[in-house]
């Protein structure tokens, strides 16, 4: 009886302790968050311009830089490191020679943007992005999050290079 009973009592705990494992590991992923963002913010394309980028090269890009209401109180104050919670979004388009406006100026000297290519982010969460340095990235084409982790992964070495915490674009007033 006695072997019954501890037998019994084993396998009572046994099953307790794997509940909980299962339920504290799907809690855990719950609320762990990957190293970069996976859902475009709302109402970014509302929010105030910060400054414009080209890249040339094989990139062909040229980019509208926007910052939240956090980010742009930051960027015109000047506050280094910038705050959790200041966003800032690069929306990238290749750059294509303008037929209309080179008939006008009379040269091929003007350049418009063509296709979007992708939407780029960085968010300021110091606590949920402590590992990249305070900074989540996210980078989106087709409205869909990148699927390349490794390529995600290097966004914060990059952009610790920085010279304005882990921000290459600087304001333009």
């Amino acid at each position: 009886m006695k072997h019954k009973s501890a037998l019994a009592i084993a396998v009572v705990t046994l099953a307790s302790v794997t509940v909980y494992l299962v339920i504290a590991s799907v809690h855990a992923d719950e609320n762990s968050a990957p190293g970069y963002m996976t859902k475009i913010p709302s109402g970014y394309r509302d929010w105030k311009f910060v400054s414009v980028a080209h890249e040339a090269g094989n990139l062909h890009s040229y980019s509208a830089v926007l910052g939240n209401d956090i980010a742009i109180k930051a960027y015109r104050e000047g506050k280094l490191p910038f705050p959790d919670g200041a966003i800032i979004a690069g929306l990238h388009y290749r750059y294509v020679p303008s037929d209309e406006n080179n008939a006008v100026f009379g040269d091929k000297q003007s350049f418009v943007p063509g296709s979007p290519t992708n939407i780029q982010f960085e968010v300021k969460d110091s606590k949920k992005y402590a590992a990249a340095g305070g900074w989540g990235f996210g980078f989106f084409t087709d409205g869909k999050p990148s699927s390349n982790e490794a390529a995600m992964k290097s966004c914060a070495p990059c952009h610790a290079k920085a010279s304005a915490d882990f921000v290459f674009t600087h304001y333009v007033p």
